[in-house]
Formats: C-alpha cells, structure tokens, sequence
C-alpha cells in the first residue's frame, strides 16, 4: 500500500535550541572582538612603549631597582622590544659614592624582569644583557674637549642579580683594539655601606690616567688584535679586598719606529696585593723578562728584571730617547734589576741593585768595544762600582757615588786621550782641542763635589803623556799632578821634555775666568814654539829674537784670552848662548843676552836688558806696543867697548877700520818702518880709523897731501851727538881728533834715501898749529851719494 505521507511533528528541543545558538554567536563574536581589541591594544602599547617608551615612574622604578643591586644610573629611556623585552637606553653609570662622578655612558641594555615581582613591588631585575653597546667614559676636567674619549666598543656582556649577588657570566668587548673578556662574581649585601668616599681630586686623577692610558694604547698598531682575560670575585662593599686575575697575550705589534713580537701578562690581585707573576716582551733583538708583588696594606714593592731589548727604538717610542741621545747600540745592551720599594705616604723610599752591560756602542760618536758596571740606588743615593769602559786604545776604570751634598767619581784611564777629548765640558772643549795624542796616556784622578754638575767638583790626579802636540808644538812626554775645581784646573809640578831640553813649573788654566796662571814656569825650550803654548798670538812678540841654543826663562804671572784685561807675565830670560836680532836691516850677533820681561794686555816692557855683542857690552829697555793697530814702541840702548872693525863691517861692509866704540841712542818708533825712528844718542869711537870709512874716505887722501901720512893715521877719538828724524841723522858736533890734526863737521846724512849733505873742515893741533891760519881753506861739502859721497872744497 501506499506510502502515507504524515505532516511534520514540530520538535521541542529545535525551540528551545535557537536562543542558545544565538547567545553563542553573539559571545563568540564579543570574544573574538575582545581578542582583536586586546590584540589590536597590545600592539599599539607594544609600539608605543617601543617607540615613545615608559613614562618617567617606570624609569624610576627601573633606576631604584638597579640602585638596590648596587648599580648608580639613569635611564633617559625606557621601552619595550617584543624579541628582548625591556630596554634601558642612554644609561649613564654614576660612582655609587657620588652621583657627581659619571662612570660611563651605556647605548643599550636589556632588563630581565620579573613581572609578578614588579607588580608586587618586589626586587623584580633577574638580569640584565648588554649587546653591541658602546660604554663611554667621561673626560677629566680641562682635557681637550676634541680628546678621544675612552670607550669600550661591542660590548656584550649577561649579568644575573641573583640575591645579594651581582653574577657577570661573560662581558666581552673591545678597549682601545684589545679585546677584554670578563667573568666574576660580586656580593651585594642588603646592609652594603660603601667604603670610603673617593674625593674630587682623587677622582679626577683617575680619569686623568685612564686619559693618559687610552692616549698612550691608541698609539699602538697591533697586527693581531690582544687579549685581556679577566676573573674577578669580591664584596661590593669591600672592593679592596677583592680577588683579581688578569691575562694578556699579544701578537706582533709596533709603537713608533718600535716593533716587537709578542707580549705576555700574567698577574693576580687578592688580600690587596698585586703580584706580576709573568711578564715577557720579545722584540728581534732580545726580551724582557720581569715579576713583582705589591702588598698595598704595607705599601711594599718588591720587583726584578732583565732586559736585552732593543732598548734605544724602545725609549724614543714613548718619548724618552733623551735617555739614550748620545747613545748609539751596536748589540741590544743588557740590565738586570731587583729591589724593593716603600710607597706609603711622603717620599717613596726605593732599594734597588742591578748590573749593566753594553757591547760595542758609541757615545757621543766615541766608539766603545764594551761597558759594564754593577750599580745600587736608595732613592736618594747612586753608586756604581766595578766600571769598566773598553776602548781601542785603552781601558778606563772607576766607580761613582752620587748623594746628597756628596759626588764623588774615582777613574783610571789609559784610553787615547783623543778620542774622549768630545766628553769634556763645553767650556774646556775649546783647550783639549789644541791638544794631540797619538801615543799611550795614563790619567788617575778623584772628582769631589756637592752635586751632580761639573761647575762645583773638586778633584785631584796625575796625568801621564807620551809623545804628543799641543797647538801643533810637538812634545816627547808630559807629567803632571792635576788639580781642579771652581773652573779652573791647575797642572801642578809638570814636566814637558822635548829634544832640545824640558819646561818644569805649574800652571793654572781657569776658564771660568779665562785665565791662565803661571808659576815659576822654567823653560828650556825654543821660545818661538813654548810661547805658542801660551798664545799664538804672542809668537809675533819672540820671532825677532833669534836663540841659537835654547835661552833659559823663567816665567810666573796671569795671561788671560778671550778679551780679558788683567794679563801680567814676568819672564826672566837668560841666555849663554848667542842670539841674533835684526836692527836697520841687519842681523846683530849677540853673544849673550838677559833681560826681564814684563807682558800685560797691550804692552811688553824689556828692562835690565844685558848682552854681549862685538867683544863689547851692551845694555838696554825698550816698552812695545802689542795693542792692535798700534806698533809704536820706546827703546833705550848703551854700548861700551864694542869693536868698531866688526859693527862697520856689518853696516859698511869695511874690513880695514880699527878701534872700539861707546854709544848711546834712545829712540821710538813705529813697527819696522825705519823712517817713523826718532831719537837722539852720543858715539865715540877710541883709536879707529875713522877716515877709512868709505864716507870719510876722500878726506884721508887730501889729509895725506897736506901732511903725508897723517890721512892714514889712526885717530884717537872720535865722537859725536846725533839726532834721527824722517830717515835723516843729524850731528853739529861731529869730531875727530888724529893727533896733529883732526876734523869737526856737521850735517844730514839721509840714510835711508842714500843722500848726504855734510861739512867738515881741518882742525889742526900739535905741529898743525902752525896751519892755522889758512884753515877755512881745508873746509869741505860732501854731497850726492852716501855710497859715494862727492867731497869738494866749500869755498871754491
């Protein structure tokens, strides 16, 4: 049968169902809407907080809570980054003493925070990590505005705060191209006090050394970027006695003209003392090697070191080659130190010793084969002992003490005088200059003195020289007892030997003064070359005086040089020997001669002048000129008993004429110019020839004629007073007396410009008498020629 088709039955659970479904979709989309708000708000906090930041509260919560863990800041910054959370931006660190005092400046720092203790106003900073921050340190007062900070680049660092702890698992970053590595552990308790506050000036002088330091590492190019190692533990509270332990490795790297291989630091800081345990430095020529310990409680320091690096590129590096300015290394000197220090307060008080060694050097262009000395120091007092200088040429041996109000240096030296003659003072380098030794010297003195500088030493010695010169006058040995101090050196007892004899005395040369000072100075020595010892200068002054054999002097007086006033030398000349000296252009032969000698500035004074010449005697003075552009000098001389026979010879070349000659002639002049000569003197001549001079001799043949023989006889005297002006001698008194005749004049001979003007006329006595009526017939005029004088009778 069919299907029948039953209308519908309406359901009551399908009525009851529909108002549910509908609160359903209404909460399902309220929630929906909620999540989307809460999302959408969430968002928009979360790029607000990351773009605009918390508000200042939340700063400050953040600033309270790094101060409980004991951490100083500000926070200019707070925001919220969705992958890191919390980030504290542009955080200035402050000394915990003082918030003046701005530790560093830190980029960025995320804050692990515990939320639930945050809202609970609990200790809510878990830890903090630094990533790729840049920490910049503040400057000291008054640097340079322009100065590189100090700064600590790529800084990455995690520091957990567990209860009363500060735990810094790693800290890595890069301080002036070294990279720093740190780890440690810090108590923080909740009654931390600080230790003692730092005051302004303390802390300035801090930053003013890590200043210094980040200015002294930048100079430093490293082929391999350093390591710094650092573990650490301690007490916030009590730093001092924290416990530190450093290492730090390099490669090769270079400072200036410097370079070195590597470098290795090992060191520990605990119960306040720092202990160097390892440090090695190796650059191409050696190494250095050195440990120390520094108990800070007792302020004791205690160190050793060797060195064998390339010491002078090293200190011209840091800027102290004025060390080693004079110093030139061939071979990397060697130094070994130890000591020990106080560094409490006041002056430090040091204990040191060591040794030195040098191989072939050269100081001050002197070249050395070797050096060394051991040598002390206190702080106050140097000693160096056992010095030995090798030379070349010799050995210098001696030992040094330096202290307060006491220096002292004792040597021995038999090093070729020549080439230290550079070490000497800059005011005796003129001195040793003029001097030459090529040969051995031996030099034994002891320098005392209140300090350090030359100018105040004392000291005495011996000086022994072989064969050497002095201004180019050479010698075969020298000797002398030295004493020396105020600027002066005194040669006392010396003796100089040359071929020809010795110089014994003592002199003194002052150059503070610039002086030299001569006592009984006795010289047995060519006059032309000693006096070159004292001056050159002076040599003009002894070339006249031609010694045949060595005269002897005595000399004691002041000469002084370099324009000085006071120069007053007395020299006793005596001389057996004979000496020849150029007068009028010829040389007069003196047998012997002494005089005295009297040098000052510009004048050299000759009394008591003694001498033989021409079987005669002769005495003398004179007073010379020496200043410059003045030659005029004064001169007095007398002869007695001369012979005529040889002065005419000499002056007229005539052989024949016999007799012996008196004199006397004072005059001045100018220089060697004849011509300036002005005097006036006496001459007589005792049983000579006079007419047979070639000037006088026409008249012996007009003599001969009126009585024969009488012209050729010799004539008892004849004298005369003469004057000498312009090269002009002038006589009104010339007379001869021959016995029964003789013959008076008067006249002008111009010896200079061979002219004569002269008159004489026939003076009869004896036999003669009778003739003398007609004696104005035998007056006559010699002109023309001195050489060859014309002679006519005056009045035809």
């Amino acid at each position: 049968m069919p299907a029948i088709l039953e209308p519908p039955q309406k359901s009551f659970a399908s009525a009851t169902h529909r108002p549910r479904t509908f609160a359903r979709r209404f909460l399902a989309t309220t929630a929906r809407f909620l999540v989307v708000l809460i999302l959408g708000a969430m968002a928009g906090g979360g790029w607000y907080l990351a773009k605009k930041g918390f508000g200042r509260k939340w700063r400050g919560l953040v600033v309270e809570e790094l101060h409980k863990h004991g951490v100083e800041a500000s926070v200019r910054r707070l925001t919220l980054d969705p992958f890191r959370g919390l980030i504290a931006q542009d955080v200035r660190i402050y000394d915990y003493k003082d918030r003046e005092n701005t530790i560093a400046e830190i980029s960025r720092i995320s804050l692990d925070v515990n939320y639930a203790a945050l809202l609970q106003r609990q200790a809510f900073l878990n830890a903090i990590d630094i990533r790729n921050a840049q920490v910049t340190l503040p400057l000291p007062e008054g640097a340079d505005p322009k100065s590189p900070h100090a700064q600590i680049k790529n800084l990455h660092a995690h520091i957990y705060f567990p209860p009363e702890q500060i735990y810094v698992s790693q800290a890595d970053g890069i301080f002036c191209d070294i990279r720093i590595s740190a780890t440690g552990q810090l108590i923080k308790r909740n009654d931390y006090k600080p230790s003692r506050d730092v005051t302004p000036e303390e802390w300035q002088t801090r930053l003013a050394i890590l200043q210094r330091s980040v200015s002294e590492l930048s100079q430093f190019k490293f082929s391999e970027r350093p390591q710094l190692q650092i573990k650490f533990s301690g007490d916030v509270g009590q730093l001092e006695n924290a416990r530190v332990e450093g290492t730090l490795q390099t490669g090769p790297w270079q400072r200036g003209n410097y370079q070195a291989r590597n470098l290795t630091m090992t060191g520990e800081f605990a119960d306040q003392t720092l202990s160097i345990r390892q440090c090695e430095l190796q650059d191409d020529l050696g190494g250095f090697t050195a440990s120390a310990i520094w108990r800070q409680p007792a302020g004791e320091l205690q160190f050793q070191a060797r060195s064998s690096l390339n010491l002078r590129t090293l200190l011209e590096s840091v800027g102290l080659s004025r060390l080693v300015s004079d110093i030139t290394f061939l071979a990397p000197p060697r130094f070994e130190i130890s000591g020990s220090a106080k560094l409490g307060e006041g002056q430090p008080r040091w204990q040191a010793i060591g040794h030195a060694a040098l191989d072939r050097f050269a100081y001050k262009g002197i070249p050395f084969l070797s050096a060394n000395a051991e040598f002390s120091w206190d702080g106050e007092r140097t000693m160096v002992r056992d010095i030995h200088v090798r030379h070349q040429s010799g050995e210098l041996v001696g030992r040094l003490l330096d202290a307060p109000n006491d220096f002292r240096i004792d040597l021995a030296s038999t090093i070729d005088a020549n080439a230290l003659r550079s070490l000497a003072p800059a005011d005796t380098r003129e001195f040793l200059n003029d001097w030459d030794w090529p040969h051995a010297s031996n030099v034994q003195l002891s320098i005392r003195g209140p300090s350090a500088a030359a100018a105040t030493w004392k000291g005495d010695g011996t000086l022994q020289l072989q064969r050497g010169r002095f201004r180019t006058i050479g010698f075969n040995s020298a000797s002398a007892s030295v004493h020396f101090g105020d600027g002066a050196v005194t040669y006392e007892n010396f003796r100089v030997a040359r071929d020809e004899g010795v110089a014994t005395g003592t002199f003194v040369y002052d150059f503070a003064h610039h002086e030299t000072r001569l006592s009984n100075v006795v010289s047995g020595l060519r006059p032309t070359e000693a006096i070159y010892w004292i001056d050159p200068k002076l040599l003009k002054v002894v070339t006249p005086y031609k010694f045949q054999k060595p005269p002897t002097i005595t000399t004691s007086g002041v000469y002084q040089f370099r324009g000085g006033k006071n120069t007053r030398l007395e020299v006793n000349v005596d001389s057996s020997g004979e000496m020849d000296y150029v007068f009028l252009g010829k040389t007069l032969p003196f047998d012997r001669i002494n005089a005295k000698l009297l040098l000052t500035d510009d004048r050299l004074q000759i009394s008591e002048l003694n001498g033989a010449i021409f079987s005669g005697t002769m005495r003398g003075s004179a007073d010379l000129s020496l200043a410059k552009n003045d030659q005029r000098y004064r001169a007095a001389m007398t002869v007695d008993h001369v012979d005529f026979p040889k002065l005419t010879d000499l002056y007229f070349k005539y052989k024949t004429a016999v007799g012996l000659m008196n004199g006397r002639y004072e005059w001045t002049g100018i220089g060697s110019d004849a011509r300036t000569m002005n005097g006036k003197g006496e001459v007589e001549v005792r049983n000579g020839d006079v007419f047979a001079i070639p000037l006088f001799g026409p008249l012996s043949d007009i003599l001969n004629k009126i009585m024969p023989g009488v012209g050729y006889r010799v004539a008892r005297k004849g004298n005369m007073s003469f004057t000498i002006k312009d090269g002009v001698i002038r006589t009104s008194d010339f007379r001869v007396d021959g016995g029964t005749f003789g013959m008076v004049g008067e006249g002008n001979a111009h010896f200079l410009d061979d002219k004569i003007d002269f008159d004489v006329r026939i003076d009869a006595s004896g036999a003669g008498v009778v003739l003398t009526p007609l004696y104005k017939f035998f007056e006559y005029k010699a002109e023309g020629s001195l050489k060859k004088p014309d002679w006519h009778p005056k009045i035809f």
